[in-house]
């Protein structure tokens, strides 16, 4: 996650600008910047570093300003150095431009761009929005971002100022939050409520598609055919640690929410529009080198091993090659049988997992070719492989990874998409059958969301219980690993996963009356099977609660309680029947008293053996 913050008013603009990006440092990033009118020149400062070392570099130097914008960053397009580093500037360096999000087809406007004489200094996809301003503007800085922005693709949330309009700041709104701050003869821009809460409890929720103009006497919004919009004050009475959670009583739940919005960056230009074709421009794998490979090793940690699980079922189903999964922490003390025919593939949120690093050196040795699925850029995991796919999933504060693990699985999808196509084993139509699901995943996601109160209540109904099983066939075994991980981590209730059809081979033993199980159904092909296992958990007198795709009245007539998917394919069942468990586990957690963020025991990035 990225943080912007613009102000325009009588106090000197950058120290409003340097306070305001402190209160975001919490969302962690690499590199921050600001740009400035200094009697009426603009003024670009940045580095890839903290903001103490760039306010302490301005302090020495002499500036007079009011108006300015700021941005903290977190790389997801090019590495964390100063160049990348916001504001991005245009050719004439009269333009200056924060944004969040992601510009999916920057790759072809910058190519349009340059075609007409523009020259790019960063790798960013933002930097393209400095150049599309600089193209359009005719003397109306709103004017040229509407305009800029007609042909972008992606998600954004931007602030911009102009040199040739020194007292004016514009802003622009899509999948990704802004919010105007109102002051005493003075405004305020920001992504985040608390960069705005030292200065100001009256905001304007700027809303989808709207842009905004901020003079000195004035706060005009528009909509994205240009007629005004009437907003009214919200008066903020959250404390800042609230607001700093989005007003969410906890940052996993706040995370949880925040899936279908990772999941479209995720996504972002990785889908041709067409939707029949995969584009993986993180990774140089040639399409014969992909061929060549006679296996893939998967090794990982922890929820990022759940990932792993679902990834060798889609690659193997898919492009027909063999696969391994094994636990990072296992991998290195078995001498494993890898040769430079095998491609390796390590997954871990925070790229400094210390197993899971030597795993990979393990296999480097080897002579293996190494992928990294992770969500941080730079670290040690980035530098140390061949081949990286960044997650954007940005960061992640609760202890218990959810949208990291999501954006993992998805991440798993396209790889196994690229593979298949690459390998032959798939068509283009069946391709784009899959990648049309997959971009309807965000908006099932919202869907669950809103029913969340209903896995409240089931949660309320079970919380004093000790002791969980969760089954699964197929996809949602390893779903079902991943569930209850879930709930022992947040809750520290014994949780334990089987594969359905080993329920007779011994666990059923620890079935008895009162027992609560939670049973995924989202496998149509393996439905009737796993309606058969629970049944055996309900003749022993077992509490069976089922999670379905749509509505099914096998599951219906079986289970205890039923909380009810979207209607979609099976293959997506993992990415949607996941984002139920992570919030069963949350308000059990909740109606347990315990710590939800930072649960006993754990830490976020484990760098120790």
């Amino acid at each position: 996650m990225s943080g912007i913050v613009g102000y325009l008013g009588t106090k000197d603009a950058v120290s409003v600008l340097f306070e305001g990006l402190k209160t975001l440092e919490y969302h962690g990033y690499d590199s921050v910047g600001v740009a400035f009118l200094n009697d009426a020149a603009l003024r670009v400062y940045k580095k890839a570093d903290k903001i103490a070392v760039l306010e302490d570099e301005l302090n020495s130097i002499e500036y007079h300003s009011q108006i300015g914008i700021g941005h903290i960053r977190l790389a997801t397009h090019g590495s964390p150095v100063d160049v990348n580093a916001h504001p991005h500037s245009d050719c004439t360096g009269k333009f200056a431009v924060v944004h969040n999000g992601i510009i999916e087809n920057s790759h072809e406007l910058r190519s349009q761009l340059e075609r007409k004489g523009h020259h790019f200094v960063s790798d960013t996809d933002s930097e393209v929005l400095a150049h599309l301003v600089e193209d359009a503007y005719e003397g109306d800085l709103l004017a040229a971002l509407r305009k800029a922005l007609e042909p972008v693709r992606g998600s954004y949330a931007l602030v911009l100022i102009s040199e040739y309009q020194p007292d004016c700041l514009v802003a622009a709104r899509k999948n990704n939050p802004i919010i105007v701050g109102l002051g005493e003869g003075e405004y305020f821009l920001a992504s985040d409520l608390p960069a705005l809460l030292p200065f100001t409890r009256d905001v304007y929720f700027i809303d989808e598609g709207e842009f905004v103009e901020i003079t000195p006497n004035n706060v005009q919004v528009i909509d994205s055919d240009g007629n005004p919009v009437a907003k009214e004050v919200f008066h903020v009475d959250w404390d800042v640690s609230v607001a700093e959670r989005g007003g969410y009583p906890h940052f996993m739940l706040k995370e949880i929410h925040e899936q279908p919005q990772i999941l479209r960056n995720t996504l972002g230009s990785r889908i041709k529009p067409s939707g029949d074709d995969i584009i993986l421009n993180d990774i140089k794998l040639t399409p014969d080198e992909i061929r060549s490979f006679s296996k893939i090793v998967i090794t990982a940690c922890g929820t990022s091993y759940h990932a792993g699980l679902v990834g060798k079922h889609l690659l193997e189903k898919w492009a027909r090659i063999p696969v391994e999964v094994e636990l990072a922490s296992e991998f290195r003390y078995r001498d494993p049988l890898l040769d430079p025919s095998t491609l390796v593939i390590v997954i871990s949120q925070s790229g400094e997992t210390s197993d899971t690093l030597a795993a990979l050196k393990e296999a480097r040795e080897k002579g293996c070719r190494i992928l990294a699925i992770t969500n941080v850029v730079d670290s040690t995991i980035t530098r140390e492989s061949d081949e990286v796919i960044y997650t954007w999933a940005g960061q992640e504060i609760s202890i218990a990874s959810t949208k990291a693990y999501t954006a993992q699985l998805l991440v798993m999808y396209l790889l196994a998409l690229l593979f298949a196509k690459e390998r032959g084993t798939m068509t283009q139509d069946e391709i784009a059958v899959i990648t049309s699901a997959l971009q309807q995943v965000p908006g099932w996601i919202e869907e669950i969301l809103e029913q969340e109160e209903s896995l409240r209540e089931i949660a309320g109904h079970y919380h004093n219980c000790n002791d969980f099983f969760y089954l699964g066939r197929g996809l949602d075994y390893a779903v079902a690993m991943e569930g209850a991980l879930k709930l022992k981590e947040t809750s520290y209730v014994h949780a334990e996963a089987y594969a359905a059809g080993e329920l007779k081979h011994g666990p059923l033993a620890l079935i008895t009356e009162g027992v609560p199980v939670v049973a995924l159904a989202t496998q149509e092909d393996l439905l009737e099977k796993l309606v058969s296992n629970v049944r055996g958990v309900k003749t022993r007198g077992g509490a069976v609660v089922g999670v379905s795709l749509g509505q099914s009245d096998l599951v219906d007539e079986t289970c205890d309680h039923v909380f009810r998917l979207p209607k979609a394919p099976s293959f997506v069942g993992p990415l949607l029947s996941v984002v139920a468990l992570q919030l069963f586990a949350y308000y059990m957690s909740c109606a347990r008293g315990c710590d939800v963020d930072m649960p006993r025991n754990l830490t976020k990035s484990v760098t120790v053996e």
